[in-house]
């Protein structure tokens, strides 16, 4: 069982910066692939960054060179900085958790949630 706890959520203007963080317990943390996922209003969650237990990740592509994903295994945590935010970006932001290596987009193939944070970008 890992049960994790995002942090870093707010309210900023388009063009700012948020870090979010993700602290996650269970000493199997280190094995497992973590990944970002966002709802927006009334919209399906998705993939916004992954990255494995070896430090590989990937981005949906709209996010790539805006947000970075890293995790510090020691404390068993996984961050999103998120740069140049944009209205767009206004979503509940969740992390989550699955066993193995491989990427997946799919919400249903993660085994863990955290219970989100909110994001929002005025213009």
């Amino acid at each position: 069982q890992v049960r994790m706890v995002e942090s870093g959520g707010g309210l900023v203007q388009a063009g700012g910066s948020l870090r979010l963080s993700c602290a996650a317990s269970g000493r199997t943390f280190i094995t497992y692939t973590m990944g970002w996922f966002r709802q927006p209003p009334g919209k399906q969650r998705e993939l916004v960054a992954a990255i494995t237990s070896g430090g590989s990740t990937n981005y949906v592509d709209s996010m790539k060179g805006r947000f970075t994903i890293s995790r510090d295994n020691a404390k068993n945590t996984v961050y999103l900085q998120m740069n140049s935010l944009k209205p767009e970006d206004t979503a509940v932001y969740y992390c989550a958790a699955r066993s193995g290596s491989s990427f997946q987009t799919n919400p249903g193939n993660y085994d863990y949630w955290g219970q989100g944070t909110q994001v929002t970008v005025s213009s």
